[in-house]
């Protein structure tokens, strides 16, 4: 598909683009997701020590707040197309290094590796962005969370194929531990040579010839993304509560469900029930968000990001009375989590996307997806903290306080609804 604005035809451009990310955001979440199971148990065997071992994922966190804030550069000046190929293959470097990091038993390599790996995090994360360049208000919600949904196919392969990488690593004579990176790799690359072949015409770039805005350069005054989003956030009513809301919910989300395993093996749970209540969980967050993008395309982002808090506070009033081990209250809570956690992030998403102004929405956008990372990587750090000294019911009360920030900026964007 080439050609302007004006001899394209908006609305089949938008379809291919939302089927091309489909694809490229399910790879993708393979290629992310297959070493998850193994991170850990790497950086443990590495480093010698079990309090090192949780350093894979938040090196992996921090990678991701810093790609989504460079990758947002990147695309103001280039479009869709070439940032989400960079990050997909910075993303496929990092998950080489991770194999290396094995092989030659190096904790720096490996973290370095982690680093560079959260890039494909950022990008699955902006894909979403992608999917409303060209979509009209009406549809933008429900574009938008296809391909949220579609990650929930990577992310329930990829840990599925940890038995595939350890006997692929076995015929190449590399460390069990990383054979999942070495697909994951592979996948990376195979989700950017997707996206480089299929995402024409740029939906970003035919977005902007549409509104007759000319490609930022990067040399303009106040380029910094971060000054772009402030001004935008002082400017545009609700953008920043969305924000607010999108990483509270996310922050909420992450800071109890990463200790959630700890909580259930306390009480006796086996490793496969613990599997089945985090596979329930991923379930929450990615399997529904259609019907909730129809929900926010049709009664409103206020009420749906709203609902989204609510959701939360019922799912950490669960894990908060839930006791140690098996129990009703663990499935269910963290299956609310996982779907409050949709509910706000398809709302508040859809905000951002309705309301920044085209010029500055990927300065906005990467800016917003780098405060998700951010207080996620705090709440992580955080988490330990509170269930060392107080226990787990004590973080899932705290958390109830980031629930609350969700309600409170539903009520907030309302205005503009």
């Amino acid at each position: 598909m080439t050609g302007t604005a004006e001899q394209v035809d908006l609305a089949a451009v938008q379809r291919h683009t939302v089927r091309t990310l489909v694809v490229s955001q399910a790879v993708g979440a393979v290629g992310v997701t297959i070493g998850v199971a193994t991170a850990s148990l790497l950086a443990r065997d590495i480093s010698g020590s079990e309090t090192l071992a949780g350093l894979a994922q938040t090196f992996q966190v921090l990678g991701t707040a810093a790609a989504a804030y460079a990758l947002a550069r990147v695309m103001r000046r280039r479009g869709r197309r070439v940032g989400l190929v960079a990050g997909y293959l910075v993303g496929a470097t990092g998950a080489a290094l991770a194999v290396l990091a094995g092989v030659v038993g190096s904790m720096l390599v490996l973290l370095a590796g982690a680093v560079l790996l959260g890039a494909t995090s950022a990008v699955n994360s902006g894909s979403r962005y992608a999917a409303t360049d060209l979509a009209d208000e009406e549809h933008r919600a429900r574009a938008l969370s296809v391909v949220v949904w579609a990650t929930t196919i990577g992310a329930v392969a990829g840990p599925n194929l940890t038995g595939v990488g350890a006997r692929a690593a076995r015929s190449l004579g590399i460390p069990e531990l990383t054979g999942g990176f070495a697909i994951g790799a592979v996948v990376l690359v195979l989700a950017a040579g997707w996206v480089w072949l299929r995402l024409r015409p740029d939906p970003l770039l035919l977005a902007q010839r549409a509104a007759g805005v000319v490609p930022a350069t990067g040399l303009e005054p106040g380029g910094r993304s971060w000054e772009v989003f402030v001004g935008v956030a002082r400017a545009v009513p609700g953008v920043g509560a969305a924000v607010v809301g999108m990483a509270s919910a996310h922050a909420a989300m992450v800071t109890v469900m990463i200790m959630t395993p700890l909580h259930m093996e306390h009480g006796g749970a086996h490793l496969e029930v613990i599997g089945l209540v985090i596979s329930v969980h991923v379930l929450g967050m990615f399997a529904f968000s259609p019907v909730v993008g129809w929900a926010a395309d049709r009664f409103g982002r206020s009420p749906v990001l709203a609902t989204g808090g609510v959701l939360l506070l019922v799912s950490l009033t669960l894990c908060a009375v839930s006791p140690q081990g098996t129990s009703w209250e663990i499935f269910t809570g963290l299956f609310l989590l996982g779907l409050g956690w949709s509910f706000a992030t398809v709302a508040a998403s859809t905000v951002i996307a309705d309301r920044t102004p085209i010029a500055a929405r990927t300065d906005v956008q990467g800016t917003s997806d780098m405060a998700m990372a951010l207080t996620a990587a705090g709440g992580g750090a955080f988490a330990g903290v509170v269930v060392g000294t107080w226990g787990y019911a004590a973080l899932a009360v705290l958390a109830e306080l980031l629930a609350a920030c969700v309600v409170v900026a539903g009520v907030l964007v309302r205005t503009r609804d």
